[in-house]
C-alpha cells in the first residue's frame, strides 16, 4: 500500500509540471522544453536556500519567480530574435544546466537531516500520508489560481492567442507579451514541480531534469485524450484531468516495476507508453476508415 500511495504522492509531485506543459503546449501549441531545465532550477534553488536553512515558506515565492524568469527568456528569445520556439527553448535549457550547477555548487546535494515543507507541517502521524495531505492541498490550490486565471479577461486573451493568433491580434491584444506571460507561468510551475520533488526526495540532482518534458507529456496527452473522448470543454474539468493523467502515468510506471520489469529499462517503457497513448486515436481513425 505504502508503494502505490508514493507513486500517487509522485504523480501530485509532477502535477505543477503538467499543468505548465499543458498551457504551453495545449493553450500556446509551443513545443517548450525550457521545462527540463527550470524543473531542476526549481530542486536547485530550493536545495540551496534549505542548506542555507531558509523556511520553506521563504524558498516557495523564489521558486516561484525563478522559474518565470526563465521562461520569460525563452519567450523574449521567441518573440523578440524571431528564433523558432523549440530552439529558443533548447537553448535556455543548456544555459539553465551551467546556472544549476552554480547555483547546486556540486552535482547533488542531500537533505535528509534538513526541515521541509513536509517536517515543518504535520496533518498526520505517517511521514507518507502526511507528504501526501499536504501535496493535495497545495495541488488542488495552484488548480483553483490557474483555472480561475483562465477564466479572466487576461487567461481569455491567452487561450485566444493560441487558438487564433492573427484574430486576437486584430483586437489590439499584444500577442507577444502574452507569449511570454503565458512560458512563465508555465516555467514557473514547472520550477514549483521541482521545489515539491526535491523535498519529498530529500536531494537534489543536477540531471533530475533530464527527459522530464515526457513525464508531462505523458500525462497532459492522457488527459487531452479522456478531454477528447468525452468531449469536455470545461476549462475547470480539463484542468482536474491533467492532475488526474499526472497520477495515472505515475502509476502505469509503479506497475510495471511492481510485475518485475528491469528499472534500467524505465525510460523505454516510458517512451513506449507515451507513443501508444498518442497513437491509439489515429490508430482507431485509420481502422474506422
Amino acid at each position: 500500500m505504502d508503494f502505490y500511495l508514493t507513486t500517487v504522492t509522485l504523480g501530485l509531485c509532477y502535477s505543477a509540471l503538467a499543468l505548465g506543459i499543458y498551457i504551453s503546449m495545449k493553450i500556446f501549441n509551443i513545443p517548450d522544453i525550457t521545462t527540463d531545465g527550470s524543473y531542476t532550477l526549481g530542486g536547485a534553488v530550493t536545495a540551496m536556500m534549505l542548506t542555507h536553512h531558509q523556511s520553506p515558506y521563504i524558498i516557495l515565492p523564489a521558486v516561484i519567480v525563478a522559474g518565470g524568469i526563465a521562461g520569460a527568456l525563452t519567450g523574449l528569445i521567441h518573440t523578440k530574435l524571431k528564433i523558432n520556439a523549440l530552439l529558443a527553448g533548447i537553448l535556455v535549457m543548456t544555459a539553465l544546466f551551467s546556472v544549476n550547477l552554480t547555483i547546486m555548487g556540486r552535482s547533488n546535494i542531500p537533505l535528509s537531516n534538513l526541515p521541509s515543507l513536509f517536517s515543518l507541517v504535520q496533518v498526520v502521524a505517517d511521514p507518507n500520508q502526511n507528504t501526501f495531505w499536504i501535496l493535495l492541498v497545495f495541488v488542488i490550490l495552484i488548480t483553483f489560481l490557474i483555472g480561475y486565471l483562465l477564466k479572466t479577461d487576461f487567461g481569455i486573451a491567452m487561450r485566444a492567442t493560441g487558438n487564433s493568433e492573427s484574430m486576437i491580434r486584430a483586437l489590439g491584444v499584444n500577442t507577444d507579451r502574452m507569449k511570454i506571460s503565458g512560458l512563465a507561468l508555465a516555467n514557473a510551475l514547472t520550477a514549483l514541480s521541482g521545489y515539491f520533488f526535491v523535498q519529498s526526495q530529500d536531494f537534489a540532482d543536477i540531471n533530475m531534469g533530464i527527459g522530464i518534458v515526457i513525464v508531462g507529456l505523458g500525462s497532459v496527452i492522457i488527459a487531452e485524450s479522456l478531454i477528447n473522448w468525452l468531449r469536455i470543454t470545461s476549462v475547470w474539468l480539463s484542468l482536474v484531468l491533467v492532475l488526474g493523467g499526472a497520477i495515472v502515468f505515475q502509476l502505469v510506471l509503479a506497475v510495471t516495476l511492481a510485475i518485475g520489469v528491469d528499472p534500467n529499462m524505465l525510460k523505454i517503457v516510458t517512451a513506449v507508453f507515451v507513443l501508444l497513448i498518442v497513437s491509439l486515436p489515429r490508430l482507431s481513425l485509420l481502422r474506422s476508415s
